[in-house]
């Protein structure tokens, strides 16, 4: 899963819930964008409710919490790094799962992808990384 987005692969990701690095940075974003800490504080892996969790509904309980906290979501840009697989033919279904989550215009969220070239485990094909960034203002505005 990334994006929440089923992704056919031979390899998938490690993680306590569904290891969904996409959505994990996004609601890391929002979380740090609002002060509200990270989604390891909120959802930490030593609890056993979050076991094999959907990352999209850990998602949208963030959006409640920066909701919560008098915000709402004005747009976030994701990019995901992986050698392999091409994401290029999922972003636009990637974008439009966040989307739907974060409750925001399809418009208002950017999935980018690229390689790292062979550098470093990403660029091996051993790990996956993910860069968000969230723009959040003040509800009401």
């Amino acid at each position: 899963m990334l994006g929440g987005v089923e992704i056919p692969f031979p390899r998938g990701l490690a993680g306590h819930s569904d290891a969904d690095a996409l959505c994990h940075a996004v609601a890391d974003a929002l979380l740090g964008a609002a002060a509200l800490g990270d989604i390891g504080e909120h959802f930490p892996d030593t609890d056993p409710r979050w076991k094999d969790a959907d990352s999209l509904a850990l998602l949208a309980a963030v959006r409640n919490k920066v909701r919560e906290a008098g915000y709402r979501v004005v747009n976030v840009d994701a990019t995901v790094v992986a050698e392999a697989p091409k994401l290029s033919p999922f972003k636009t279904r990637m974008a439009a799962a966040l989307a739907a989550a974060l409750d925001a215009p399809a418009g208002s969220v950017s999935v980018k992808a690229k390689t790292n070239e062979g550098f470093d485990a990403t660029g091996r094909g051993e790990a996956v990384a993910v860069w968000a960034v969230a723009l959040i203002e003040e509800a009401g505005t």
